[in-house]
């Protein structure tokens, strides 16, 4: 793993499937499609390559990058007080999201084939979309990091208001309107620590934070350490989302297509989780511990109220967006509890929902280019006309409601393990969540499949064999992870003890 600009060829691939398509004429979809899809492989391959390479003992310090790019504010001998590196960096969790979002990005190129118009238009904002999350993970400066932050929104806007359902200009302005604004605080935040600090760099602010005596261009009080920190968890919460600033996702969720919405609830809602992580707790760890009680009421309220409004749904698209804000409501509890277990469920849970909400969405999608239709009762009887995919669907659901064996439950047992271990009777009052996702998944997946059919199953085909793809590979996902936990424990020991020696654990 000695290639020169190893991250920047994996963040960047994508831009070469653009490029080609750029010359393609409209009219010759099949091979749009074709480059469509080969347009993600090779991040795809790329970030596999650095995952095994990196399981197998090598140092990931290796592939950084970094390139002087914008300095200003000379100072005479100290040289230039600000300046702005290109820089590009990976550690065991952001190697885990890239991997993530490669994997479920080529899945989605192959869910794609449901769309059914302007196929150029579509692919080229497709793969834009995956260069903004890409480099959102695999960015080592905060500036960076907001540029590939913003690159994720504009093509997603598009994509959902052009290519969603019915109501789907509403559910894009939604969508803009809500991250822009997070965004916004989100570019205050760091815009305050690049002038008190002079950089951008991820590794150097959480030095400078949490130093006795930090050499920066002008003090920082600890009550302005806790107002970016709220900043943050407002910004970032957004994009989670965090009751109650949620309602946009739930739009997103029922009226984008469900190849987006694949991306959209496995890697966009994962950046909240990742942003968190990764610099609330990262760069503020003393005012993130006086926060965590908070946090962890915040979280059991998601998972109760995402429960309860998920088990009263009649749609299913419905029922898994109110899901996705419950599930959600389990990364909150484990970073609340603040020790390794729960911590480390967190992450988990972020990629274990990823991978489950990519699969049950798929699902969603085959069904509704089908029957036109994704309410509950008007799909019932499904074991009988669509057997397998009414099989996939409820392995999806009992991933979904924690079925030891598969990645829920690590992610869940593991965040509860850490509550329990802090807030007892917290966790206690959570694990009515836990209850009410059996009750509201089981409820809507056994109707769909052994409710009474109101339809006539003949001459609809069950699962094509391009359908069985994704889905074979994100079950098998999740099942090794359920089974072999180590494959994502491994990667990320190192994380977990910067992240425990930040706080003090």
């Amino acid at each position: 793993m000695n290639l020169a600009y190893f991250l920047s060829i994996l963040v960047f691939s994508p831009l070469l499937g653009i490029l080609v398509l750029s010359f393609l004429p409209r009219t010759q979809e099949s091979l749009i499609k074709t480059v469509g899809f080969l347009a993600t492989l090779p991040a795809l391959i790329l970030s596999l390559i650095a995952f095994f390479q990196y399981r197998a003992g090598a140092g990931l310090e290796q592939l950084n990058e970094k390139v002087s790019w914008i300095q200003f504010g000379d100072s005479g001998q100290l040289g230039n007080l600000f300046s702005i590196d290109y820089e590009l960096g990976l550690d065991g969790f952001s190697l885990i999201m890239v991997v993530l979002t490669a994997v479920l990005s080529t899945l989605a190129a192959i869910a794609s084939i449901h769309i059914k118009k302007e196929w150029k238009g579509y692919f080229m904002l497709f793969l834009l979309l995956e260069v903004g999350m890409l480099g959102v993970f695999a960015a080592e400066n905060l500036i960076l990091f907001f540029i590939f932050f913003e690159i994720t929104l504009i093509p997603t806007f598009f994509l959902i208001g052009k290519w969603g359902y019915f109501e789907k200009e509403n559910a894009a302005y939604s969508f803009l309107i809500y991250n822009g604004l997070g965004s916004a605080v989100l570019l205050i935040v760091i815009m305050v620590l690049f002038a008190r600090t002079g950089t951008a760099n991820i590794d150097a602010l959480m030095a400078a934070m949490n130093a006795d005596n930090p050499q920066l261009v002008a003090p920082i009080s600890e009550n302005m350490k806790m107002g970016m920190l709220i900043a943050l968890l407002i910004a970032f919460g957004v994009k989670l989302p965090i009751f109650p600033l949620h309602s946009w996702m739930v739009r997103v969720h029922v009226q984008a297509p469900p190849s987006i919405v694949m991306l959209h609830a496995g890697v966009l809602l994962k950046i909240g989780a990742f942003g968190l992580i990764r610099f609330g707790m990262g760069i503020f760890p003393e005012q993130f511990q006086s926060l965590a009680v908070w946090l962890a009421v915040l979280g059991v309220v998601n998972l109760l109220y995402g429960a309860f409004l998920a088990f009263v749904q009649t749609d299913f698209k419905m029922v898994l967006a109110y899901s996705s804000i419950s599930h959600m409501g389990i990364v909150l509890i484990g970073l609340g509890a603040l020790n390794e277990a729960g911590i480390q469920g967190a992450i988990f849970q972020v990629v274990s929902h990823g991978l489950i909400a990519a699969l049950l969405f798929f699902l969603v999608g085959v069904l509704y280019e089908r029957f036109q239709t994704s309410n509950i009762q008007n799909l019932g009887g499904l074991a009988k006309g669509m057997p397998i995919t009414a099989g996939f669907l409820l392995a999806g659901a009992m991933a979904s409601l924690g079925l030891p064996g598969m990645s829920g439950f690590v992610s869940e047992f593991m965040a509860f393990l850490g509550l329990f271990k802090e807030m007892p009777i917290l966790a206690a009052v959570g694990t009515i969540g836990i209850i009410m996702t059996a009750v509201y998944l089981l409820r809507a997946v056994l109707g769909i499949t052994y409710g009474k059919s109101h339809r006539d199953f003949a001459g609809i085909t069950d699962m094509k064999k391009f359908e069985f793809v994704p889905v074979l590979v994100l079950v098998g996902l999740i099942v090794l992870i359920g089974v072999y936990p180590s494959v994502l424990s491994e990667p990320l020991t190192s994380t977990l003890e910067t992240i425990m020696l930040g706080i003090g654990g």
